[in-house]
């Protein structure tokens, strides 16, 4: 098991060593739960009490806190916990599973598909016609990537996920285990004698950007026409609905349960919380947010807040939710 000194953790960190510990410390974790072969952390104040029983031997604090280590213990003081913290994890992750071939036996693949240098390919994946894998694109077992699917270098895709034909990803991906790119969008329209529906033909494909992350069970689906799109560096939560025809800026953050609906268009930078609703045809503008559970029925404008349902102005709608309240109270 790889283990370091407390000097080689904070060389990686570049903080403040403040006391001293001779352990080696073999992990992260919480600080309630370390042992005193592990680093700890502190991001707010309200964990501060909880140091003192603590049997960590090392917790990174932020640089003005005014705790104190005690013996044999020690604190590495960051600008920021958090950014801090991603370099430990980074340092004690795992690697993924490994490959015993490249292409296992049980893999379909096409023979007009093109794999590139240094491509796996586990068992039972299915790679169509004319699909096209950049190098270093890593697929899990039980992947399917249908015909003219192009996927840029390093993308990797875990178990489960369906790619559908004509999709565009791009290098330094990653799709967690059950995703679907370019499922049919949700279009129907009452048929002419009223007795039915009639399904509209969804004949446009996805295109996703670089460095795009999009979790388990999470849905892309394919434009009526033209594509929907999923701009560089998009992070996506876990059982996320991203329907037809939506388009999203850079850097766009949507967190778990929340959808959009066909043709929204984000721009960059905008957050959507957890169960957060999107109306159809709605334009949020960069950089704002919508907060977790709201349901956006009108355009929003650039760097705002949004609350509520129907979603308005957060500071409006943190007034009558204290108003209400107090109201309650009145009896």
């Amino acid at each position: 098991m790889t283990s370091y000194s407390v000097t080689e953790i904070n060389t990686i960190v570049k903080g403040e060593l403040i006391g001293f510990s001779d352990r080696k410390i073999k992990g992260p974790e919480e600080i309630q739960k370390a042992d005193s072969y592990h680093i700890t952390f502190i991001v707010s104040t309200k964990y501060e009490k909880f140091w003192e029983d603590s049997k960590a031997s090392v917790c990174l604090v932020a640089s003005n806190s005014i705790l104190k280590p005690g013996n044999n213990r020690a604190f590495i003081k960051v600008k920021n916990v958090d950014l801090a913290m991603v370099k430990i994890l980074e340092l004690f992750n795992p690697p993924n599973p490994i490959f015993d071939e490249d292409i296992h036996t049980t893999a379909v693949v096409h023979k007009t598909a093109k794999i590139g240098k240094g491509c796996k390919i586990g068992a039972n994946c299915y790679v169509g016609k004319d699909v096209v894998l950049g190098n270093g694109v890593v697929l899990y077992p039980n992947v399917c990537v249908f015909d003219e699917t192009i996927i840029g270098t390093n993308t990797v895709i875990w178990s489960g996920t369906v790619i559908r034909e004509r999709c565009i990803i791009g290098s330094h991906c990653i799709f967690h285990s059950n995703v679907s790119i370019g499922a049919d969008g949700f279009g129907y329209r009452p048929s002419d004698e009223g007795k039915g529906l009639v399904k509209i033909p969804q004949i446009g494909n996805v295109i996703i950007g670089h460095h795009v992350e999009i979790g388990a069970n999470s849905c892309v689906d394919r434009a009526k026409f033209s594509s929907t799109i999923v701009g560089d560096g998009c992070k996506i939560d876990n059982l996320v609905q991203v329907a037809h025809n939506s388009v999203m800026g850079r850097s766009c953050i949507m967190a778990g349960h929340s959808g959009l609906a066909g043709s929204v268009t984000l721009g960059d930078g905008v957050i959507i919380g957890g169960s957060a609703s999107i109306k159809d045809h709605t334009t949020i503008h960069s950089g704002a947010i919508v907060g977790a559970g709201s349901g956006v029925m009108c355009d929003v404008e650039a760097g705002k807040t949004v609350l509520g349902y129907p979603a308005q102005d957060a500071r409006t709608m943190l007034k009558q939710w204290a108003t209400v309240r107090r109201l309650a109270q009145c009896k």
